[in-house]
């Protein structure tokens, strides 16, 4: 929280855009340290899985959407922005 107030975010735009990470970190941080170690491609090899989402344990719904980080959600022009980028519309 503090980052995010030296940054110039509202306490509203930090828990609109990062309410879930805030959420999070209450509970305390991994004991792993954020350190991927492939746990999930390993076992998917050790039971001889086709797929790595028949082993994951946070897949995405048939629609894509991430339920546990609520994305994707829908970005401002204000993002857009500072990231330099535009819609452009899809050619049929």
């Amino acid at each position: 929280k503090e980052i995010f107030s030296l940054i110039g975010l509202s306490q509203e735009a930090m828990q609109k855009h990062f309410g879930f990470l805030l959420k999070a970190q209450e509970l305390g941080f991994p004991p792993h340290g954020g350190i991927a170690l492939g746990l999930d491609r390993l076992i998917m090899l050790m039971v001889g899985a086709d797929s790595l989402r028949d082993v994951i344990p946070f897949p995405k719904t048939q629609r894509g959407i991430d339920p546990l980080m609520q994305s994707p959600s829908p970005v401002s022009e204000e993002q857009l922005a500072e990231y330099q980028l535009r819609f452009v519309p899809e050619e049929e």
